[in-house]
């Protein structure tokens, strides 16, 4: 399955930070109760990477991948932990090599449209448009998409349940990654109740 097939099949993507690794196994098994299929677990803390690996050896049936991939050998080490996918909030020479080289599905961060054009002539047809809603949201994406057909946007940062209705409305997005329904303070305090609730009522409202 390549990134774009992935993303179509999974609207609402959770962007995840984690303090604690040990938050990781409970944290996967909310999600898949909810019926979420991929996890975004960004590289902002120490714990990032033992999250990585519990969750990809411990809950296969959930597709995890790392997100804010600021340097080219992150994807590698990712990779080698068994992310099946990584996310950077922008692009670089070097990130995109090294994602070429380790067969990595990145998904690069554009918010211009000469950022996206060029990720178009790299060959990708899913970017990530973040920040998204400081980038001019729903009117940008549109404004995009006009020119640049070929692309796919997975829209991040600022984005709300209400939101994630309208952006998934469009035809060139994807899916869309988010952090309402996986609160860094619920997931501290070992709410999972709440956050297996909060996804599925996600997931109800775009399907």
């Amino acid at each position: 399955m390549n990134t774009l097939e992935l993303f179509r099949s999974t609207p609402i993507v959770p962007v995840v930070v984690l303090d604690d690794a040990d938050q990781a196994a409970p944290l996967a098994e909310a999600l898949l109760k909810a019926g979420i299929g991929a996890i975004e677990i960004t590289l902002r803390t120490e714990a990032a990477l033992a999250a990585i690996e519990q969750v990809a050896s411990g809950f296969p049936e959930l597709c995890v991948g790392a997100g804010s991939i600021r340097r080219a050998e992150q994807i590698a080490q990712v990779s080698d932990l068994g992310a099946r996918f990584c996310v950077s909030p922008g692009f670089s020479v070097g990130i995109l090599a090294a994602a070429e080289s380790a067969g990595s599905h990145l998904i690069p961060g554009a918010s211009t449209a000469a950022e996206a054009l060029q990720l178009y002539e790299h060959g990708y047809d899913l970017v990530k448009f973040f920040p998204a809603e400081l980038s001019g949201g729903i009117a940008m994406i549109k404004a995009l998409s006009a020119p640049l057909l070929e692309l796919n946007f997975f829209p991040t940062g600022g984005i709300t349940a209400e939101l994630a209705v309208q952006y998934l409305a469009l035809d060139c997005v994807a899916c869309v990654g988010g952090t309402w329904f996986v609160a860094p303070d619920r997931i501290r305090a070992g709410d999972f109740d709440w956050i297996t609730e909060q996804a599925a009522a996600a997931l109800r409202a775009v399907s």
